[in-house]
């Protein structure tokens, strides 16, 4: 069945070929990137990482000075990890939900996710890990809730907690320690569920528990499903907790997944997502400031204002305000995952910048991302290139071991990554240091 699969994306993959890029995916990264020209294609360029997941004993490759241990196998697609105040943590085990093809080319891209580990069916629940073993394993893992809709993103507010589904924000009663929630969520507000062709919602609460901020992305690569489609799309709301109320707080953002505060300026950030068929090194994912009433150039333009003339009818008059990102991720990286170094104590270098989850290209000759990376930053900017943090999710045959998505850090200070094709929540900590902390 696999040989006969693989034929299949072979045929789709010739009729879409595009030459493998001399260019290392290194020049689309910081502050000023290189930009070649734009090569347009009828079919996007496939290059798919076939799921595989990992074999007993292997593990992705820390940096020097890291070390990496599994803190749970045999999860459903974790996504995203939010750590509780008493220092639970909570995995979302997700996936999209179910929706019909177009056309031809959103059936060749629901076939070429599924082969790289995404469209297999939704968990639909977030589980509950708690205390480090011996071996770096969590000691207690329960269901904390479940029944939900593609959830994503989680925030506690008080005794209030919240979970983004797909289509909408929920909240829950939430008594510290608890390690289930069987009560009946209810609404805060709908969220743009109609096609979710950038299903995750993830949300962040502000410092004083007021507001939250969702990240939602866009319903499609360039509009190209007509911009009614877009409508309250590929922007970041700020919702009202009180009443539910919200108002767009930045747009123009293809697919802001990642959004974390930056802790010495409180500015919000986000890793973005840009979009594809314009070459193997053409736009590159983003992380940058996200400005109150900001515009961040989709569909009209990329990189600031670098038109992208098959978005019709153009827009001069929005390009013209588009804002430039900080700091460019590479082409085709799907950069997921955002956290900050506040609370970590993993060594220098890491100590002061933001971490970055990259999911990994589909759609890039050679493969971009599949690891997760560290930008350095200084006075609250991103300051020199990045570093590799935790990588080796490829195999030597360029399949995919696993996908780094959502990290956060625990409250002992240990990096934690979601990796939802190994199916693991890996735990990274400095070497030689005591990861086994028992509870």
């Amino acid at each position: 069945m696999r040989t006969i699969f693989a034929m299949g994306l072979a045929v789709v993959t010739l009729s879409a070929c595009e030459s493998q890029t001399a260019t290392p995916v290194s020049e689309g990264m910081g502050p000023n990137p290189k930009l070649p020209p734009p090569q347009e294609s009828t079919l996007p360029t496939i290059n798919i990482a076939v799921a595989r997941g990992w074999s007993e004993g292997q593990k992705p490759k820390p940096a020097e000075g890291l070390q990496v241990a599994a803190l749970a196998r045999n999860l459903d697609h974790p996504r995203w990890i939010y750590v509780l105040p008493n220092g639970d943590i909570l995995v979302a085990e997700s996936d999209a939900p179910p929706k019909d093809a177009k056309g031809f080319r959103d059936w060749v891209q629901g076939k070429v996710m599924k082969a790289a580990g995404s469209n297999t069916g939704s968990g639909n629940r977030i589980t509950l890990l708690r205390g480090v073993g011996p071996n770096g394993e969590a000691q207690t893992r329960e269901v904390f809730l479940e029944n939900l809709f593609s959830p994503f993103g989680m925030a506690l507010i008080g005794d209030t907690f919240y979970v983004a589904n797909a289509d909408s924000i929920l909240k829950f009663p939430y008594q510290e320690g608890q390690t289930k929630i069987t009560a009946d969520g209810e609404k805060l507000t709908d969220l743009p569920g109609e096609m979710n062709h950038h299903w995750t919602k993830n949300i962040v609460a502000s410092k004083d528990g007021k507001k939250l901020y969702v990240a939602i992305g866009s319903n499609s690569n360039i509009g190209e499903n007509g911009m009614e489609l877009e409508k309250d799309r590929a922007m970041i709301w700020e919702v009202d907790v009180a009443t539910g109320e919200h108002r767009v707080f930045a747009s123009g953002l293809r697919n802001p997944v990642g959004m974390a505060f930056e802790p010495q300026t409180g500015v919000l950030w986000a890793a973005v997502n840009e979009r594809d068929e314009l070459g193997s090194n053409l736009p590159p994912d983003y992380l940058t400031s996200v400005k109150e009433g900001g515009f961040y150039g989709w569909p009209y333009s990329y990189w600031g204002q670098h038109v992208d003339s098959r978005v019709q009818p153009q827009r001069p008059d929005l390009v013209e305000k588009a804002l430039t990102p900080d700091y460019a991720l590479g082409a085709h990286t799907a950069s997921l995952g955002l956290t900050f170094s506040e609370g970590s104590k993993l060594p220098k270098p890491f100590a002061n910048g933001a971490f970055i989850g990259q999911h990994g290209s589909w759609n890039r000759k050679p493969k971009s991302g599949y690891k997760v990376i560290f930008v350095p930053f200084e006075n609250g900017k991103p300051n020199g290139m990045p570093i590799d943090v935790l990588a080796g999710f490829l195999s030597q045959n360029d399949e995919a071991l696993g996908r780094p998505v959502g990290v956060t850090f625990d409250k002992d200070g240990a990096l934690l990554v979601a990796d939802d094709v190994g199916n693991v929540v890996w735990r990274v900590t400095g070497a030689g240091e005591q990861s086994a902390r028992a509870e």
